[in-house]
């Protein structure tokens, strides 16, 4: 069974638009755990536009799934991260003007700085993943920083306009995986995913553990709640891959 990891990010997005208590990702949190999630995923941004420092110490404490804490590799967001000691750390780039993280992060020319915050985190017991887009070179890359893993950007698969175009992104992806998992990385995969679109990436995409999934599942609970927007993606992820 794919793991299913929920990120809350949106619900502060929410939240900040108007600098309240409500909705609060905590909650959004606990009903995605009683949907099936299986962990929680949230991102603490250097500006601090949605997710703040008290969610993820609250998130850290109140939740019983394992907490993957997605940050970018500088000095306060890692020692925030040792601190917290989540279940896992995710190293993202982030740019000041970008709506969402709009590529993966380019391991190849920060591989000695990425190698140190590695070894900063995982002395302390959490794994260490990177999310990178399909490219060999980086993959190679993520092995040599020993990352735990990589999360694989499937944004510009899940963007793509037509048929063409996507299985063009599944070719990079499959390929990707492979070469991951025999460099002896474990291979996650998130950005843009729906039940819309995951069904290629489930049957196409070979050695995926964990999906990381947020928008799709937060826009769906606006219409049907949390707890059973969550509910609606894992039963699609198992019906997939009984196929």
């Amino acid at each position: 069974m794919i793991k299913l990891f929920v990120n809350v990010d949106h619900v502060a997005t929410v939240r900040e638009a108007r600098q309240t208590y409500e909705p609060d990702p905590l909650e959004a949190a606990l009903l995605a755990e009683k949907g099936g999630a299986y962990g929680i995923t949230a991102h603490l941004r250097e500006d601090r536009r949605h997710v703040q420092d008290y969610d993820i110490k609250r998130l850290k404490e109140l939740i019983s799934s394992p907490l993957n804490l997605e940050i970018a590799a500088v000095d306060e967001m890692i020692k925030i991260s040792i601190d917290t000691k989540p279940f896992q750390v995710s190293i993202v780039p982030e740019k000041r003007q970008e709506i969402t993280t709009e590529g993966g992060l380019n391991v190849l020319e920060q591989e000695d700085h990425l190698l140190n915050v590695g070894q900063r985190v995982k002395e302390k017991g959490i794994l260490f993943s990177l999310f990178i887009d399909p490219d060999l070179v980086q993959v190679e890359a993520s092995k040599r920083v020993r990352a735990d893993s990589i999360e694989l950007n499937t944004g510009p698969y899940s963007a793509a306009s037509n048929t063409d175009e996507k299985n063009q992104h599944i070719t990079l992806l499959e390929k990707a995986a492979i070469q991951a998992h025999e460099c002896g990385l474990r291979v996650f995969a998130g950005h843009g995913l729906t039940q819309e679109n995951i069904s290629t990436i489930i049957h196409k995409v070979p050695w995926i553990e964990e999906f990381n999934i947020g928008h799709h599942i937060v826009s769906r609970s606006i219409y049907v709640g949390m707890e059973q927007s969550v509910k609606d993606m894992v039963h699609c992820i198992k019906t997939e891959l009984k196929k």
